[in-house]
């Protein structure tokens, strides 16, 4: 009897570095039971995607419909995509996209490059476009529900695989961070909305350090200016310094890490570091708190600018995060750097579960 071959599958998940890392625990589940996966991701999540197990190759396409500044249609751009996808000669794929996102535009493109069987979750009717019209459990987290459709398509996580964010070993890091141990706060976020003011983060900053914590402050390249007024004399800044793999080093070493619902909190408990997640309501926790790890979420949920989605906050003096105080985030950071090991998770104001 011969053996069944192992399908060559594609994963798609066009958005940023952390919904790409949101999804790895489901990407992990594809590989195990296929014989090769590529990830397809936006340019703004290729990064991560590299730093994922299990996957074999990672394609880039900038999508339309996806992103904070999204570039046009052109024939060419559409073209370049149509024929990766065609040679790669999947044949299956996996669209992953948020509960508010439709995957129905780039089904059609894995469609017409000849992938046999397509699986998502879809609210809209997806006529031909798919071959496994998954539905989401209602408030379910982005991992999990990434995990529930790779497992309806045919792919369950393999044994012993705990279902955590997981990136490949990062790089040691003592260089850029001196030896002594540290706490980091990553004050940017894409969306401003999700993360401190400047003024706000630079006074944390000098709490933290008045209550005897080191502290490290990262921030990407674009992010200089910021970084360094965060850090001012209380902080070392490595605003600039890393790349993604660096960062991932950085977070690994550090105790714990204070910040926005951002790449960066995900990149945290993808090498198992605690988080005090600065969480401001404009998307629900439930679905894109930090996943799998100890963790405190800090700010008002019930603040008026809850679910809408907001970019820039709506609400003068960005109450529901600079109304964090000081005494609450060194007690958020003493929960999770002064307890045992096997801390549970955390909630709310430090509430353990």
């Amino acid at each position: 009897m011969t053996p069944t071959r192992l399908p060559r599958t594609l994963v798609v998940r066009l958005d940023s570095s952390g919904d790409v890392l949101l999804a790895g625990p489901a990407v992990r589940a594809v590989a195990a039971g296929s014989s090769y996966t590529a990830l397809l991701c936006g340019p703004q999540g290729a990064p991560a995607g590299r730093m994922l197990p299990g996957v074999d190759d990672v394609l880039t396409y900038d999508a339309p419909w996806v992103g904070l500044e999204p570039p046009p249609v052109t024939r060419a751009a559409t073209r370049q995509l149509m024929e990766t996808l065609t040679a790669g000669r999947f044949d299956r794929a996996l669209v992953l996209v948020s509960y508010h996102q439709s995957p129905l535009p780039v089904a059609l493109l894995l469609k017409l490059a000849g992938i046999g069987r397509t699986a998502a979750d879809c609210e809209d009717y997806p006529g031909a476009l798919l071959d496994l019209r998954h539905r989401r459990g209602p408030h379910r987290h982005e991992a999990l529900a990434a995990l529930d459709l790779a497992h309806a398509a045919g792919f369950p996580l393999p044994p012993g695989d705990d279902g955590r964010l997981r990136v490949l070993p990062p790089p040691h890091t003592t260089h850029l961070t001196g030896p002594e141990p540290y706490v980091v706060l990553h004050p940017g976020a894409a969306v401003p909305a999700r993360a401190w003011t400047a003024g706000r983060a630079a006074r944390a900053v000098a709490a933290l350090s008045a209550a005897g914590h080191r502290v490290v402050v990262t921030g990407g390249r674009a992010e200089r200016e910021l970084t360094a007024r965060v850090a001012g004399r209380h902080a070392l800044d490595l605003g600039g310094a890393t790349d993604l793999p660096q960062l991932a080093g950085v977070l690994a070493a550090a105790r714990a890490v204070v910040a926005g619902n951002t790449g960066p909190a995900h990149l945290a408990a993808a090498v198992g570091t605690p988080v005090v997640s600065l969480f401001a309501p404009v998307v629900p926790a439930d679905r894109w708190a930090p996943y799998g790890i100890p963790h405190v979420l800090l700010g008002d949920p019930q603040a008026a600018c809850a679910e809408t989605r907001a970019r820039h906050c709506p609400v003068p003096g960005h109450p529901c995060l600079d109304g964090i105080g000081d005494a609450e985030v060194l007690a958020a950071v003493a929960a999770l750097t002064d307890r045992p090991a096997d801390r549970g998770e955390q909630t709310e104001r430090g509430a353990a579960v």
